[in-house]
């Protein structure tokens, strides 16, 4: 029974890919997903990929993956009907989120697994994600390695399914609702509402707008916001908004150019 209820948790997860460039990796990744008991995959691009290409790799017992596979034009489309989202890097610098391994990051994630949807994402092979993609995510993960850091698609899929796959059905971990947690798409709308604020204030810059917004989304992003929260912090802009354009000082009208009688 107990593993049954873990298997269940599992099917709360999906794979999102980012611009991949090989059919065969997505193929290869809808195999191994289904392997530990995954059953979503989602592809970010506007590319039409080669089915038999992706199929061969996936073998019959992942087809089903392939044929499912949903394809979204943005990382935001994909993302939006997520809790949580968890991002695959490689690379670190200081406008990114603290980067945990695997391990570390699946101990986290797991006790929202009862009734939360949760994202795995996986940047393109080359490039890895970029900070716009991490702008989603509330956790960061990085595979330690001895020296060369760059993994193959596949690779890096299969440790991070690996470790998740571990976790659930080794840890005991009391459930957290879904109901309570805000999911990207409402994340989104705050972030934006927020933005629009801080520009009416004159506090974002052009010079400053995307390093202090990445910073508010960190910082928003480690509290795990309720919906009511979200709606809340929404309320709040839309009312310094409302009360910062009451204030604006309205300009005089025209005079009217009426021709006069002859």
């Amino acid at each position: 029974m107990k593993r049954q209820i873990s298997t269940n948790r599992l099917r709360q997860i999906a794979i999102i890919l980012v611009e991949p460039k090989y059919p065969e990796n997505i193929g290869a990744s809808a195999r191994i997903a289904s392997n530990f008991g995954i059953t979503e995959l989602i592809v970010v691009s506007n590319e039409l990929f080669d089915q038999e290409r992706m199929l061969k790799m996936a073998t019959h017992k992942a087809a089903h993956l392939i044929r499912r596979m949903h394809t979204c034009a943005t990382t935001g489309q994909a993302v939006a009907p997520f809790h949580l989202v968890v991002g695959t890097t490689a690379r670190q610098g200081r406008q990114r989120l603290p980067d945990q391994t695997p391990r570390e990051v699946m101990a986290e994630v797991a006790p929202f697994l009862a009734d939360n949807r949760i994202a795995l994402m996986f940047g393109p092979e080359s490039t890895g994600l970029s900070n716009e993609d991490l702008d989603f995510c509330q956790f960061a993960s990085t595979i330690p390695t001895a020296d060369f850091s760059s993994l193959n698609l596949a690779q890096a899929v299969a440790i991070h399914c690996y470790e998740l796959y571990s976790t659930v059905h080794s840890h005991p971990f009391a459930a957290i609702p879904k109901s309570e947690f805000a999911n990207s798409f409402d994340m989104e709308g705050m972030y934006s509402h927020i933005k629009e604020a801080l520009n009416e204030i004159t506090f974002l810059q052009d010079t400053n707008r995307a390093y202090w917004m990445r910073n508010i989304r960190q910082l928003l992003g480690r509290i795990h916001l309720k919906k009511k929260e979200a709606s809340m912090i929404r309320g709040i802009c839309r009312k310094l908004l409302w009360h910062s354009r009451q204030q604006m000082p309205v300009m005089p009208e025209s005079p009217s150019h009426e021709k006069r009688p002859q």
